[in-house]
Parts: structure tokens; C-alpha cells; sequence
């Protein structure tokens, strides 16, 4: 039995009114949920433009009678699907409710072109994180400026496995090493020879994937396009392209640095981190990763659903003082988050930025941490208590 995901009764809510794009890496469980919306709603259809027989059924318009639910999935490989599905939400308004998922990003008002704006909700279907796995969609998100409320029935086990296995349903599920091998062969594989494919005209396939390895040794480390060109022999602007597309199609997301006047903070260079960490091998890096994850489900799902102006940067200086996390909202600063992997001293680069930049909460979280306390101001506490506090 699937576990109820976090987003399920907000996409219920918002098909009421208006067509939902769900969006996310692929194998996250967008199909899963429009199924169980599907079954929830008694009738509908799914439909998906990777089945021949489906993508003539797309084209035709043929949809159910009377009131249903109409999935369509990956249809953003069709060139003319933004005009296309305007058109068919206009005329069917009020009887049919399209759900459109896609493993792209989908908030395509941005980028010209005939306007979907308001007659869509977009959300970003995130793995699981642990308030998801131990409370489902009861888990609600902490308010911006407010403190984050910890719970003391969080599960160590939850984050030791989110660590071991990641946080896709699969292989989190299955917890077999096997599995999670299999699971990243097959969806590597289909990741570059159907998304990249499809999607993108890539003449060099190869060295993209060779490009991607390179970025998993990289993780939670400044990126740097330069030196990555020096390492595939490509110009600068093919590997930039190649790594904004790795960041449209749900391969990694990028955190950049803050930038105020308060601080002296780097312009540029931002940190790689990918939707699947059980590619990182380095420890600290990975869980860099998963508190990464955390963070970045928070401040989506505070945009998609509440309409907050959520961002996650980090925070580094000239002389090299770094901070791992900054959660912001409306560019103002919420709370800054180290993340360590054993219990030691609370780093000073926290009380440093929060002082200049009066970060109302800092927060250093452990992963193998036994104690929670505070000093002056900054609390240091265990993985499974701080993630307990976000969604």
C-alpha cells in the first residue's frame, strides 16, 4: 500500500477550480498520485504521450462523458501542448478536470508564447522527506518568520534509511541494496535515452552523461562551469547548457549564494545538489544532500500551495566562512542550517552571519547528534528532531 503523499489533498482542492501541472523528477510518484486521485474521483481517464495509442487519443480530444478527471502525463514532449490544452480547458471548463504531470519543469508562463497564467496551479512533487514518511499529509509546513516546532516522537530509523536508500518511493520501500542498484541502472538509463532524448537536441550525449558523474563528486562543493570545461575538453556555453538542462529535467537543483550588502558574500558559484542523493557517495556530502532535499520541499511547497516567496541560498564569504543553508522569505532572512555529522562545536560562521544579516534562527543539525541545546541564540540539535519540524 503507497504511502498518502503530501501534496494529494492540495492538488484535490485546486482541480476544483483550475487544471494542476505536476511537476518532479521522474519516478518521484507523480503517476501514483493521479491513479489514487483518479480512483478518488470515480471516473476519469489517463492518458500518457509515451503510448502510441494514448498520444492518438490526446490528439483526437476523446474524453469521458458527463464529469471526470482527465491525467495526461508527460505531455509536454508534444511541441504544441501549451496552445493545445488551453484550448481544451476553455471549452470543457466546469465538466472536466485535467491534472498534467511530467518529470519537466512545467511553469511554462515563463517562457512566452500563449499564456496559461490563471488557469493553472503548478506544484513540484518532492521524495520523501521524514515528516512526510511519519505523518503523511498531516504534516504541515512551518510559517515564514515563525520558529520551527520540533516533535520528540521523531524516528532515527526514518532518517537512517532516507541516508541508506534516498527518498524515491522505490527504492526507500524496498530497502534492499540490490534493489537500489537495479533501480538506479533502469532509471539513469531511461533519464538520458527518453527525458534528454525527447526533450533536448543533445549532439553529445555521452559527454553529458560523463558530465553528470563529474557533478556527483561534486555535490555540496561551489560549482564551477570552468573547471568542469577543462575536464570534458567542451566550451563553456555547452556546459552551462548542459546543466541547465540536468536542472530543468529533475537531475539536480542548484543553491545559490545570498548576496546582501551587509555581508561581503560571493557572486556567483552556486552548489549542486541531486533529487537523488543515493548517487552521492561521500557521507558528508550526502547528508548535505538530504538536509538540502528538506529545505528545498519546504520553500516549494510554501510557493506552489501558500503563494510565499520562499528561497534556499547558502552563505560564503571572500575568507571563506560558509554556512550551508539560508531559508528566505521574501528575500528576507528566516533561518540559517549547518549540517554536520557528528556532534561538535557549533560552528562560529553561524553566530558571524547572523549577527551581520540578523538571521532570526539558526539551527546546527547533526546526523548522529545525542544531545539538543542552545548557545547563545543558535540551537544544535539531532537530524531526526530538526526534520521533524519542516514537511
Amino acid at each position: 500500500m503507497p504511502l498518502p503523499r503530501y501534496l494529494s489533498p492540495s492538488v484535490a482542492e485546486d482541480l476544483k477550480a483550475k487544471m494542476v501541472f505536476l511537476a518532479g523528477p521522474r519516478q518521484v510518484g507523480k503517476t501514483t498520485l493521479a491513479r489514487e486521485r483518479l480512483l478518488a474521483s470515480g471516473g476519469g481517464t489517463y492518458l500518457t504521450w509515451d503510448r502510441r495509442e494514448d498520444r492518438a487519443a490526446i490528439r483526437k480530444a476523446e474524453w469521458p462523458a458527463g464529469e471526470a478527471l482527465v491525467v495526461l502525463d508527460e505531455i509536454h514532449k508534444w511541441r504544441d501542448w501549451k496552445r493545445w490544452i488551453k484550448g481544451e480547458f476553455d471549452k470543457h471548463r466546469g465538466r472536466l478536470e485535467f491534472l498534467v504531470t511530467g518529470s519537466a519543469r512545467l511553469d511554462v508562463y515563463r517562457k512566452g508564447g500563449d499564456s496559461l497564467q490563471g488557469r493553472y496551479h503548478h506544484y513540484r512533487l518532492h521524495p520523501f522527506t521524514c515528516a512526510e514518511i511519519d505523518r503523511g499529509a498531516k504534516a504541515e509546513p512551518p510559517r515564514p518568520g515563525e520558529p520551527l516546532r520540533f516533535r520528540s516522537d521523531a524516528l532515527q530509523d526514518t532518517v537512517d534509511a532516507l541516508v541508506r536508500f534516498g527518498g524515491f518511493p522505490e527504492p526507500f520501500l524496498a530497502r534492499s541494496e540490490r534493489a537500489l542498484r537495479r533501480w538506479q541502472k533502469e532509471r539513469m538509463d531511461r533519464f538520458f535515452r527518453e527525458d534528454v532524448r525527447d526533450l533536448e537536441a543533445i549532439r553529445d550525449l555521452s559527454s553529458m552523461e560523463i558530465l553528470a558523474d563529474l557533478i556527483e563528486k561534486r555535490v555540496a562543493l561551489p560549482l564551477s562551469a570552468n573547471a568542469l570545461r577543462e575536464d570534458l575538453e567542451a566550451s563553456h556555453r555547452a556546459v552551462s547548457h548542459w546543466i541547465d538542462i540536468l536542472d530543468r529535467l529533475y537531475f539536480l537543483f542548484r543553491v545559490r549564494p545570498f548576496a546582501s550588502k551587509a555581508i561581503r558574500s560571493l557572486k556567483k558559484m552556486p552548489k549542486a545538489y541531486l533529487w537523488d542523493l543515493s548517487l552521492v557517495s561521500d557521507p558528508g556530502a550526502r547528508f548535505e544532500n538530504l538536509v538540502a532535499l528538506h529545505l528545498l520541499k519546504l520553500c516549494h511547497l510554501l510557493e506552489d500551495r501558500d503563494g510565499f516567496r520562499a528561497e534556499l541560498f547558502y552563505l560564503r564569504d571572500p575568507d571563506g566562512r560558509e554556512v550551508d543553508f539560508l531559508v528566505a522569505c521574501d528575500r528576507k532572512p528566516w533561518f540559517a542550517v549547518e549540517a554536520k555529522l557528528s556532534d561538535d562545536a557549533v560552528s562560529p560562521a553561524l553566530f558571524h552571519y547572523r549577527d551581520r544579516l540578523k538571521i532570526p534562527f539558526g539551527y546546527q543539525v547533526v546526523l548522529d547528534g545525542r544531545r539538543d541545546y542552545e548557545k547563545d541564540g543558535v540551537r544544535c540539535l539531532p537530524a531526526r528532531t530538526f526534520f521533524s519540524g519542516l514537511v
